[in-house]
């Protein structure tokens, strides 16, 4: 056997003064990264099977417990770095792709944190959101060329809308990357806070057909769960084209995550890897991006809106000119910080652009156009808080998704290992023993907690703005000011520098 080079990322250190042995980390770790020896009654710790995902500190009764970085030193090479001489010792003893969960993690410009909103002072009073109405509801979908209003009432019969209480809603998991219970908190979340879970690509799990209502149902290249009961039983449709974290390339599920239910929901034999084709093969033209939002349209009767989701690439303004000229009335774009359940490592860090410049060049392009009215925006990838979604709807969003933020409601500690199917916290996992740690009523009411505070914060943020309608926000970029950005940013962005 050859010599292994790779080395831990974790270090677990015990206080052997605090350890009662209790074993709760031998039975909570799904990497057995604690072991216990009942013939010399002592732990141990394996150090490379651990995962930094904190379920032992966390429950370790004592507190006995620390999970610190490994403290291996390279020497220092600003071009070889640590991370870049680890990946190349896993492929040359795997031979393999080196996969990864969750979002981009390199240190690219974070453009929410480089961007000020306005607040009113003393020509223009803010408002007390606590004592003032403040209309933070969204209505998504294509609008009328003009409105007619007779008597006081409206005339003109609107094309379908989705109605959100809250401009937020939560991306697209599907059942099979995250488990069921997983997505009973989110569907039962986006119920209570008067919002929409996307179904992602892996069906809908027959105990969700309940919350159909708040439902987005998404019809993905691999065409999984897709049928006629399916497509009318969500508000409304979306055609994934494209993801912010694998720009195009197909999905994956592993045929260990396609137990029973998975497999009955997807309609694909129960073990077998489910495997997205990289591009649709009924779709190679916008006319043929048509011919599918024309044929979805009919067989929910025009009742129901049709989105297109696209990933954040470098021509993303043309593409979306032409989605929203193939009809689709919303389009959903996906930026590269965007989380997922298993990507390439070397598509994750180094394919797809910031989420705020497209933005703001996809607004920009349907105004010169004069079709924004056409589509709604929706954007994701990586929106972190109540602020960024104001800066989100300040750059001509109309309502933004949440992916990582929503797990991390859950319970989810970032570990990243979404792909091995062992999360310690019962959310991307299909194992029977580890979905149970997850309490549907629990996680529900935590994520509707999260969109409760942030609806708080956006009234808040309005307020001081003297805005009381998110209406008047919405590509409003007066209201933003850059930091730190080059003069190039600040014109695709399309703001002012501070001080201006």
């Amino acid at each position: 056997m050859s010599l292994s080079m790779i080395t831990p990322e974790f270090l677990i250190e015990r206080n052997l003064e605090r350890c009662i042995k209790c074993q709760v980390c031998v039975r909570q770790c799904a990497n057995e990264a604690h072991r216990y020896d009942a013939e010399t009654d002592t732990l141990s710790c394996d150090d490379l099977a651990c995962v930094g995902c904190h379920r032992c500190v966390t429950l370790c009764p004592t507190k006995a417990l620390t999970i610190r970085k490994f403290p291996l030193e390279f020497r220092t090479n600003a071009n070889w770095t640590p991370d870049a001489i680890k990946a190349i010792y896993k492929q040359a003893e795997t031979g393999g792709i080196l996969l990864t969960g969750m979002g981009n993690d390199k240190p690219y410009p974070i453009y929410w944190d480089h961007l000020l909103l306005n607040a009113s002072q003393v020509t223009n009073p803010s408002i007390d959101p606590l004592r003032e109405p403040m209309e933070v509801k969204t209505f998504l979908g294509r609008k009328p060329e003009a409105l007619e209003i007779k008597d006081g009432k409206l005339k003109t019969k609107l094309p379908p809308q989705l109605e959100l209480d809250v401009p937020v809603m939560f991306s697209a998991m599907s059942f099979g990357s995250i488990s069921l219970n997983a997505v009973k908190s989110l569907a039962a979340a986006a119920r209570e806070a008067g919002t929409f879970f996307n179904t992602g690509e892996g069906g809908l799990h027959q105990d969700l057909y309940e919350y159909g209502e708040n439902a987005i149902v998404q019809v993905a290249s691999g065409r999984f769960g897709v049928h006629y009961e399916y497509l009318n039983a969500g508000a409304a449709i979306e055609i994934k084209i494209g993801q912010g974290a694998k720009p195009g390339i197909g999905g994956h599920l592993p045929g260990e995550k396609v137990g029973k239910e998975v497999s009955e929901t997807r309609m694909i034999p129960e073990g077998s890897d489910a495997l997205s084709p990289a591009p649709h093969h009924d779709i190679y033209s916008i006319e043929d991006l048509r011919q599918l939002i024309y044929s979805l349209k009919e067989a929910t009767r025009y009742e129901k809106p049709v989105a297109v989701k696209i990933a954040a690439v470098h021509n993303v303004a043309a593409i979306a000119s032409g989605i929203a000229r193939a009809g689709a009335d919303i389009i959903t774009i996906d930026g590269f910080r965007g989380g997922t359940g298993a990507t390439p490592l070397c598509t994750r860090d180094n394919v797809g652009i910031p989420i705020e410049l497209a933005l703001a060049a996809v607004d920009s392009r349907l105004r010169s156009e004069s079709i924004r009215h056409q589509v709604s925006l929706v954007i994701a990838g990586s929106v972190r808080n109540s602020a960024d979604v104001m800066k989100a709807i300040a750059l001509g969003a109309d309502a933004v998704y949440i992916g990582s933020a929503a797990l991390l409601a859950l319970g989810c500690h970032m570990c990243q290992k979404c792909y091995t199917g062992k999360c310690n916290w019962g959310i991307a996992t299909q194992d029977p023993n580890l979905v149970k740690r997850l309490n549907p009523e629990i996680g529900a009411r935590r994520a509707a907690n999260l969109l409760r505070a942030w609806k708080h914060e956006i009234k808040e943020m309005l307020g001081g703005m003297g805005i009381n309608a998110l209406e008047s926000l919405r590509g409003n970029r007066l209201m933003l000011r850059g930091v730190g950005l080059t003069e190039k940013e600040l014109e695709i962005l399309g703001v002012k520098a501070a001080g201006e």
